[in-house]
């Protein structure tokens, strides 16, 4: 049996997705194909629980349930914070995101409402609660290299990358 077009551990594997929520609005699509490395958690675990042992050409439906996706929704995360604490040239949208360092190491906040005097913060993935189903064909499967072993990443073409 040739294992070589399977998804293994050390396989570099390129596929398309179309990803939806729950109430079958679309998400995310890529035609292109999306490379990762299989077994290093470049892509959310329950995705890669999935791929593995899929070959090239293969599509599956896979369900992903938020706990191995972007976590349970956590209303502790969701701060509201006086515009007086923003970066004064911070060009305030909905969806920004703001870097903070917490006692648990830098930590992302999404900038989910904006008040007169204040802004609501929301340190939760957007996806963070969601049902996640992805609709995903697998186009490319290749060995890594050892460069891309002992990063835990892809490289791109050529292999030059940026950290």
């Amino acid at each position: 049996m040739n294992m070589s077009n399977t998804i293994t551990k050390g396989k570099v594997v390129g596929f398309s997705y179309h990803l939806k929520n729950s109430q079958g609005a679309t998400l995310d699509q890529s035609e292109e194909p999306l490379l990762y490395l299989h077994g290093e958690g470049n892509i959310i675990p329950g995705l890669e629980k999935e791929l593995e042992g899929l070959k090239d050409g293969d599509s599956k439906q896979v369900k992903v349930s938020p706990e191995e996706a972007y976590g349970t929704y956590d209303e502790n995360l969701v701060f509201q914070v006086p515009k007086t604490e923003l970066p004064p040239e911070a060009d305030l949208e909905i969806g920004m995101e703001f870097q903070t360092d917490t006692a648990n190491g830098r930590m992302v906040l999404y900038l989910q409402e904006i008040r007169e005097n204040d802004v609501v913060l929301n340190g939760n993935h957007p996806l963070a609660g969601e049902t996640l189903h992805f609709d995903v064909t697998i186009k490319t499967i290749r060995d890594a290299t050892a460069e891309e072993i002992a990063h835990g990443h892809v490289h791109g073409p050529g292999g030059h990358h940026h950290h």
